[in-house]
């Protein structure tokens, strides 16, 4: 199968030249991994700092704008499910989006509790300027890799994250939103 690797600038580092992905080469080391965490990590942030340069808001709420453009009359608990996220966390974001202008909440239909969500004019012309992926570049790149290799990596991280201590409260926390300290 043809590789979709785009061209890269050749590295000036001995280290970042080593910490380049290949598909094959010596054993891995906990260093060259780091290395690499450190590539994909930069990759997501350059992003998620395009996305709020060109597009004026962040990651979460430009990934959100898009499926509420794609799905007319969403609500928020669909939402939430759509962006891997808690019910909370995506009531923050339409609020955001409506005070914005991007988003209009609506309430139809025979349950009025209920609030479907609708794109504006405003929230589309955003959309056309703004820098894709929507969705940010690791969701895509992830969706990119073979069945294979991606449960090889899910697998990996299910060893890693413990011994991190990690909060897996994070897990339903957007990576524009935990890149924003930054």
């Amino acid at each position: 199968m043809p590789s979709k690797k785009k061209d890269h600038p050749a590295p000036t580092h001995a280290l970042a030249l080593a910490a380049m992905p290949s598909a094959e080469g010596p054993p891995a080391t906990p260093e060259a991994v780091l290395q690499q965490f450190r590539i994909v990590l930069n990759a997501v942030k350059t992003h998620f700092q395009q996305v709020e340069r060109k597009a004026g808001i962040g990651g979460a709420p430009l990934w959100a704008l898009t499926i509420i453009r794609e799905q007319p009359g969403i609500g928020v608990g669909d939402l939430a499910i759509a962006l891997s996220v808690r019910p909370p966390t995506a009531s923050i974001i339409v609020r955001t989006l409506s005070l914005q202008g991007f988003v209009e909440p609506s309430r139809e239909g025979p349950d009025r509790r209920s609030v479907q969500l609708h794109i504006t004019t405003e929230g589309r012309k955003l959309l056309r300027r703004a820098p894709r992926p929507f969705a940010g570049v690791l969701p895509e790149a992830l969706n990119a890799l073979e069945p294979a290799t991606l449960d090889l990596l899910n697998r990996g991280l299910r060893q890693l994250i413990p011994l991190l201590d990690a909060d897996v409260r994070a897990a339903v926390t957007p990576l524009s939103l935990l890149s924003a300290s930054d």
